[in-house]
């Protein structure tokens, strides 16, 4: 149980860092022609992808607590 949770802890906080690429990239990739309302679609979409990244984050972090506490 405790290799497992170390595991998932390792993975979210992998996904934290992919989820900041890939904010990066949606923003990027959706700015379409440069109109306005594709740049500010591009610039939602980015942030909102952007947001997973603190909740991997909290999440491995709490995965890797759950796993200290099972060492003690």
């Amino acid at each position: 149980m405790k290799d497992t949770l170390k595991g998932l802890s390792n993975l979210c906080f992998i996904l934290g860092f992919a989820s900041i690429i890939a904010s990066i990239g949606a923003w990027w990739f959706t700015q379409g022609e440069g109109k306005p309302e594709e740049l500010a679609h591009s610039e939602r979409f980015g942030i909102f992808v952007g947001l997973w990244a603190p909740t991997f984050f909290i999440i491995s972090n709490r995965l890797k607590s759950y796993a200290a506490e099972l060492d003690s």
